[in-house]
């Protein structure tokens, strides 16, 4: 079936809910509202208010609801509206949520999801338009997967309720209204920590993440060279070998990012790289990234922040002629 990413998420959830009565939701406006984005669209008619609730804003007091009720068994879905809102409940986060099972012995496990929207696009201006990962990445314990289009939404945030860790689930919102055909079913579940190659191509591997997926394989159609595309998928675990036998072949890395470029998720996926396949490597790691400034507002601010398939493809098409490191456009204005 053809769907829209939020109805994709609203599918994924529904069917785990319906598989397993632990499975709980609640969140801003999640119930009657039915989420801002409309993410969970009839989940509350169709499952009760017990198990579909609305939330106080306070994301300190639900997401620590949340870890409570994970230790005690259930499996509670939470939303964050705009991921910057999780910054109030970071201590859940990254010192309940992730270290319990490792405080406890083994005794206690926190199977909970947090969902957030996240990224650029929409004109929802600097304080609701980031990506935030850097806040998440290299946190024992949490997992961290971000998706790209209603398909891999589908297959992630089931295999996220699945798991008996905590997850974070990072939605682009700009790609909500966007449509892919999902097949329902067993067989659609994404496993954590594994990426996939959209594209094969034999010059330079894209390795890409959550709407910097639709840019590299934009850049690489129109491209006279050609790329390798690969959709990360997930951060914490992520697919070092898919990534490293790629490069192998190709002999260049390029990595597609929506975040800035200082402390941008990217960093770890080029310093593994340049230790574990250096001599495979015939140019530098090409990191594509936004300049180090807040998410302008103005629409043609904007757009000139998130990377786009024209940029992409100059970048690297000095890459591959000269095997070295183009400059980024903003370092002209410096």
């Amino acid at each position: 079936m053809r769907l829209r990413m939020n109805q994709a998420i609203t599918l994924a959830i529904a069917e785990e809910m319906e598989r397993d009565p632990n499975v709980v939701v609640f969140g801003e406006d999640v119930a009657v509202a039915e989420g801002p984005f409309k993410t969970s669209e009839g989940l509350l008619n169709k499952f009760g208010p017990d198990r579909v609730r609305d939330t106080p804003i306070s994301e300190m007091g639900f997401l620590g609801a949340a870890v409570g009720a994970a230790m005690t068994g259930l499996r509670p879905v939470a939303e964050i509206m705009f991921i910057e809102f999780v910054g109030v409940a970071f201590d859940q986060v990254v010192t309940e949520a992730a270290l319990m099972h490792y405080l406890s012995g083994g005794r206690f496990k926190v199977p909970m999801v947090v969902r957030a929207s996240v990224g650029s696009g929409l004109g929802f201006g600097c304080q609701h338009s980031q990506t935030l990962e850097r806040w998440l990445l290299g946190t024992p314990g949490l997992k961290l997967a971000v998706a790209s289009g209603a398909r891999t939404a589908y297959g992630l945030t089931r295999a996220a309720i699945r798991d008996d860790n905590p997850v974070i689930i990072l939605e682009p919102r700009i790609l909500y209204g966007e449509r892919e055909d999902v097949e329902p079913g067993e067989q659609s579940i994404i496993e954590l920590g594994t990426a996939e190659i959209l594209r094969e191509g034999t010059d330079v591997t894209f390795v890409t993440l959550g709407q910097t997926v639709r840019v590299g394989l934009a850049a690489a159609k129109e491209a006279s060279w050609s790329a390798e595309v690969l959709d990360l998928r997930s951060l914490m675990p992520w697919d070092k070998d898919v990534v490293v036998d790629s490069v192998r072949s190709t002999g260049h890395l390029v990595i597609i990012e929506e975040n800035q470029y200082t402390g941008g998720w990217g960093t770890e996926i080029a310093a593994y790289v340049a230790a574990k396949a250096f001599n495979d490597l015939e140019a530098p790691i090409l990191r594509i990234t936004a300049p180090d400034v807040p998410v302008p507002y103005g629409l043609g601010l904007e757009q000139r922040f998130i990377p786009s398939p024209e940029y992409v493809m100059e970048q690297v098409s000095a890459l591959l002629s000269t095997k070295q490191l183009p400059k980024p456009w903003w370092k002209e204005f410096e």
